[in-house]
């Protein structure tokens, strides 16, 4: 199966000096060591080429770099076919593996003057793809192809930044061209983490008594299953409200009542006791029945057994082992810290786009992750009308599973997105650098060459920052490795062994 892809395709050319640590095996006789720079992608390759300008009868030789992509590291196995093809007549070139990691050298000796395109087949264990540099111009002489060379050379300059492949490859490091998309306001607030209310289930004792907890090791953070018992709750020495003392009566007036029933259905038979009276019989067996079941669920001749609702952990103990409680007092929080939910404030001054919020970025402040609302199965849940009169701010809440990074009670930062139709320029966060107040980020001239460029930045919805001025579109830029960039520039020079030296 072959995939043709070729996507933003540029084509650039690049003045070499004679003391530069490129080694290349082309011709450059008369031709002052000008290089052609050819930048192709597709879905899944990088290509970054340098090659002697192609003249017919001369050998050119292209030194080409492959990246896989979204990884942006080097191709490390797979043959390539190159086609230079003009006027539809073709020359090729076969390279069943690379000369280095990443790095094919092909020489291909031009037969035809014009303009065409270069190709090359490419075939790896994962299939077979295509990369296409269109345009590419053959001279008939050495004087016109240096002439052009001169003109569309790319010319490096104070402000730019030499990175070489090999050193990319080393590091994370990945390029992307910014993206236009809708970009409505974002509201920063900080939230506090909860446990959803159907998550969480506060356990309360039945009956006055002194606690005995089950087991030494129950702790908090503790996982429990359903109906595993956690706490016995003791009366048998109380001399008030003492629950084992109801427990027993009525076991016993429930045991009464039924003997009492039983016997009154026999004499019923022979008309001994009359229906009135089998009635009351009937009523007071029915009435003790409901009040000993009643307590049987929940007590034993000891004193309460409490158990969990559901599996999950302990969240919170609110007694201690031995303490006296009364009727309906806390004991303890199971949680189940499946589904939280996000309790922030935000000034009065949005309250009118607050019914806009449409999605939301929330990142943690203990390691600096973001997480989209979508990531985390999450939604808005409400916000309010109206603020109280000991808060000015007004709530809004928002609903997420926990994917194991957040912890109930702790806080996070939250980006509220709002709907819009307006387009804007968008770049990930990571690709901006900052020095003294002002932002940049580097543009990529060729694969090999980066220019710092100042930007004016808007707002930021924590994974991505609106771009006001300074780059366009069409101009690919680093997006990961950008501070390894950026410390190049600052030494000035380049690792020797990181260099091209093929």
């Amino acid at each position: 199966m072959k995939i043709k892809l070729f996507l933003f395709i540029t084509i650039g050319l690049y003045l070499t000096s004679c003391n530069s640590n490129h080694s290349h095996e082309a011709e450059v006789t008369n031709r002052e060591d000008v290089n052609l720079q050819m930048t192709a992608y597709s879905n899944e390759f990088e290509l970054f080429a340098e090659a002697n300008p192609f003249v017919v009868g001369k050998k050119s030789n292209i030194l080409s770099h492959f990246s896989h992509l979204p990884s942006f590291k080097a191709m490390e196995a797979g043959s390539i076919n190159i086609r230079l093809i003009i006027n539809g007549k073709e020359v090729n070139q076969y390279i069943d593996k690379p000369t280095r990691k990443g790095i094919y050298s092909f020489n291909l000796i031009p037969t035809e003057k014009g303009i065409g395109q270069l190709i090359f087949d490419i075939k790896t264990d994962q299939g077979s793809f295509q990369l296409t540099v269109p345009k590419i111009q053959v001279f008939a002489n050495n004087k016109d192809a240096l002439l052009v060379a001169k003109v569309k050379a790319i010319v490096p300059t104070a402000n730019t930044i030499a990175f070489t492949k090999e050193q990319s490859w080393k590091i994370d490091f990945a390029t992307e061209l910014p993206k236009v998309e809708p970009f409505g306001q974002v509201i920063k607030t900080t939230a506090q983490v909860h446990s959803a209310q159907d998550d969480e289930i506060l356990i309360s004792s039945k009956t006055n008594g002194v606690v005995k907890f089950s087991s030494e090791y129950l702790l908090e953070g503790k996982a429990v299953s359903d109906k595993q018992v956690l706490f016995s709750i003791y009366g048998d020495d109380l001399a008030n409200n003492n629950a084992t003392v109801r427990f027993v009566e009525a076991q016993n007036n429930y045991e009464k009542a039924s003997a009492d029933y039983n016997r009154s259905k026999e004499l019923a038979k022979e008309k001994i006791v009359s229906e009135k009276d089998l009635q009351n019989a009937k009523n007071q067996y029915e009435n003790a029945k409901v009040i000993y079941n009643n307590l049987n669920k929940n007590f034993n001749k000891i004193g309460q057994n409490v158990s969990s609702p559901i599996n999950g952990f302990v969240k919170q103990i609110f007694v201690k082992n031995g303490q006296y409680v009364e009727a309906g007092q806390p004991i303890a929080t199971i949680s189940q810290n499946k589904t939280l939910l996000l309790k922030a404030e935000v000034q009065q001054k949005y309250a009118s786009i607050l019914s806009s919020i449409n999605s939301a970025n929330i990142r943690t402040i203990h390691n600096n992750e973001t997480y989209t609302l979508e990531q985390l199965n999450g939604k808005m849940v409400s916000f309010g009308r109206n603020t109280n009169d000991d808060n000015y701010m007004i709530p809004v809440n928002v609903q997420i599973d926990n994917k194991g990074a957040f912890v109930s009670g702790s806080f996070v930062e939250l980006y509220l997105k709002t709907n819009t139709n307006n387009n804007a320029v968008t770049i990930p966060n990571v690709a901006i650098m900052e020095e003294q107040g002002i932002y940049f980020v580097f543009i990529q001239l060729t694969p090999e060459l980066f220019e710092k460029r100042e930007v004016k930045v808007g707002s930021t919805d924590g994974l991505k920052t609106e771009i006001l001025k300074g780059i366009s579109p069409q101009e690919r830029i680093v997006t990961v490795g950008a501070v390894l960039v950026k410390l190049a520039q600052a030494t000035g020079t380049l690792d020797a062994h990181s260099g091209h030296n093929h």
